[in-house]
């Protein structure tokens, strides 16, 4: 009986954990802060079983490493670490859907040592990005080919059907995590030169793609795409870009949200009585407030009827609506609501999108091509989000096959070698998360 730990029982915990108890003889525990939320995971499962644990509680944590054969961490990124410790003192493999941190690269001499894989990046973005661009880069290479342009496109939003608010988006849980991610530099390569954004200019740099079935979508730069460079095998290409797709709009609304300090995490005391107006006409350092609309308008150098005001007017920022909190952040004033006010109705659809193209260049063939990949997932009403199955089915299946034996590697590792990608591209495809590639002669 193969014994997996499932730390964290959040969102998209649920299609990773079903996966596992699916499996014959695999026994699933999974441990959460909230021991009601891991047993509504494991359902009464005669092979399940839920465990109170405080990831503080380092006792607690390295026991039931210790008692496990396998660790799947979806715990905030902050705990990866302290989990992998365990791991390697216990000797036991460890999967994660989140980055890479210096700090856990720094482990990998030490995982190596013990003879452990710790597994990192096998989610959605990062993840399934990865091995989906692998896939199409080794096979260019393997015929002789190199990549000379790049460009990975990701988000996840509202099902066409579902897309019924101003924004553009839905939130399934907490808004802060898509918050803090509009706060992060920008860096890439485009036909050599290489362009660096500072965090707060990261909305002014945005564009539009045209997506087949699904039309125009913007996108901007999501983090430091350079070092992928290295991490695909592509040190020769000319372009290197991953971006972040959200509906149109959504960046200059953004741009002026930052632009008030909406995004501003530092902690306010003068908050105690005001409406959304009057939070506001603080932050603008309105005299009177008398008319606000316009007076924001001013500030921010945009037409009173434009559409970033209707934005505005529709969540509620000009209401006389008591704020949320008598202590927090901006952030946390606009987090709160956007997530009474955006939220997915029962039996809504998310959707995933996740589009690479690629330029290959054959020198002996003397030919390009351009090579399209897509993925369009939708989630299933009153069932799982496309986000929670993107995200964990991957971490879930590398999970089995490291346990079966089918992956070997040892040390720290994203999923951009075959015999990681290859098994785990195929058993998604045979779940419904396959790609659609295409392909055309440049002259």
């Amino acid at each position: 009986m193969h014994k997996v730990l499932v730390l964290g029982a959040g969102l998209v915990s649920k299609p990773l954990v079903r996966y596992l108890l699916e499996q014959p003889d695999f026994h699933v525990k999974v441990a959460s802060r909230t021991v009601s939320k891991a047993e509504k995971l494991i359902d009464n499962h005669p092979d399940g079983e839920a465990q109170s644990l405080n990831v503080k509680d380092t006792a607690a944590l390295g026991k039931l490493v210790h008692e496990a054969d396998l660790v799947i961490s979806l715990l905030p990124y902050i705990h990866h670490v302290t989990v992998a410790e365990f791991c390697l003192k216990h000797r036991k493999s460890m999967v994660t859907t989140s980055y890479v941190s210096e700090a856990m690269r720094q482990l990998s001499p030490r995982a190596k040592e013990a003879g452990i894989l710790i597994l990192n990046e096998i989610g959605l973005d990062p993840g399934i990005d990865h091995m989906s661009a692998m896939k199409i880069i080794h096979a260019v290479q393997n015929s002789g080919g190199e990549i000379t342009s790049f460009c990975s496109y990701c988000g996840g939003l509202p099902a066409p059907e579902a897309n019924t608010n101003p924004f553009g988006y839905k939130f399934s849980w907490s808004p802060r995590g898509v918050l803090l991610a509009g706060k992060n530099k920008g860096r890439h390569l485009k036909d050599g030169e290489e362009i660096n954004i500072p965090g707060e200019e990261l909305f002014d740099h945005y564009s539009t793609i045209n997506i087949e079935t699904l039309g125009e979508l913007e996108y901007y730069p999501n983090r430091d795409s350079i070092p992928y460079m290295d991490t695909y095998g592509i040190q020769k290409t000319k372009t290197m870009f991953r971006a972040t797709l959200r509906n149109l709009g959504w960046c200059q609304t953004l741009k002026k949200m930052v632009e008030l300090g909406f995004l501003d995490e530092t902690e306010r005391d003068d908050l105690k009585g005001l409406t959304y107006a009057q939070f506001i006409a603080k932050l603008i350092e309105s005299s009177n407030g008398a008319n606000l609309k316009e007076e924001l308008a001013s500030y921010l150098k945009i037409d009173e009827d434009s559409e970033v005001m209707k934005r505005f007017e529709w969540l509620g920022l000009l209401s006389d609506k008591p704020l949320p909190l008598e202590k927090g952040s901006a952030m946390d004033i606009l987090g709160e609501l956007m997530l009474e006010k955006m939220p997915y109705e029962e039996g809504e659809r998310d959707m995933i999108i996740l589009h690479h193209e690629f330029v290959a260049e054959y020198p002996k063939e003397n030919r390009k091509e351009k090579i399209f990949s897509t993925l369009i997932g939708f989630g299933i009403p009153h069932g799982d989000s496309s986000m929670s199955r993107t995200v964990s089915l991957p971490a879930a299946i590398g999970a089995k096959l490291v346990l079966e034996g089918k992956i070997d590697a040892t040390g720290v590792h994203i999923p951009v070698n075959p015999t990681i990608y290859e098994p785990i591209l195929k058993e998604l495809e045979r779940l419904g998360i396959a790609f659609r590639e295409k392909s055309e002669r440049i002259k």
